[in-house]
């Protein structure tokens, strides 16, 4: 059975986002990690091969010990034990020629590529926030994973978003949480292609799921003159 918990941690002007899981029996970790803006500032991981098979006695047992990491991790960001360091922004880039991203007025999903099984199909990738996703040129995504036939939330569900049409790759991944949900962050990169989507998968096992949204670009005003 997979376990998770996602915080979100108020130190000093920053917010911070703390993710804590249970990878699964084949590599028997907990793995927790501290995010700002997409960024991985710290991680903690432990094992537990000590519990292995899992019963329901030891499923409580790992369950306590993931709570445990979870909240000392989160104890110690709100201490100061555990000092946030933020790494330097990137040095500015020459503006490219086309500008950055706008919602007009919200995402709208572009229709499905045609998959190639069913079993592609069984999952459904849900984006609760589509008119407030894009603040600036930073991104934050919250999603809901669902099993499409049974309506059923997905724990443990790899979630992947990049932007198609970027000057360099921009992929940014997490889990899906016990409750189904997942949380990602990034900062925007500079557009160089003329097709520019969004694009957020999700997979669990042979299950997968996808969302393709087409992204606009603010038409450059020519200087006065």
């Amino acid at each position: 059975m997979l376990f998770g918990h996602n915080s979100n941690v108020t130190v000093g002007a920053l917010v911070i986002h703390v993710q804590t899981e249970d990878r699964g029996i084949n590599s028997a970790v907990i793995d927790t990690t501290v995010y700002y803006r997409g960024r991985v500032l710290h991680r903690r991981t432990s094992k537990y091969h000590d519990l292995l098979p899992l019963d329901p006695d030891r499923e409580q047992a790992l369950k306590l010990r993931l709570d445990d990491q979870h909240a000392t991790v989160v104890d110690d960001l709100r201490s100061g034990k555990f000092a946030v360091n933020i790494p330097a922004a990137p040095a500015p880039v020459a503006p490219v020629a086309v500008a950055p991203v706008t919602l007009a007025p919200a995402l709208t999903p572009l229709a499905a590529a045609p998959e190639s099984s069913p079993r592609e199909k069984t999952l459904s990738v849900d984006l609760l926030n589509p008119r407030t996703w894009l603040t600036g040129k930073h991104a934050t995504l919250y999603l809901i994973i669902r099993d499409k036939a049974a309506g059923a939330v997905v724990t443990g569900a790899q979630v992947t978003a990049r932007i198609d049409g970027a000057a360099e790759k921009t992929e940014v991944s997490t889990f899906s949480g016990a409750d189904g949900n997942a949380h990602l962050q990034f900062d925007m990169p500079r557009l160089s292609g003329e097709e520019i989507a969004l694009v957020i998968e999700a997979v669990s096992g042979e299950a997968r799921g996808q969302l393709r949204f087409q992204l606009k670009t603010k038409p450059k005003v020519p200087a006065a003159g």
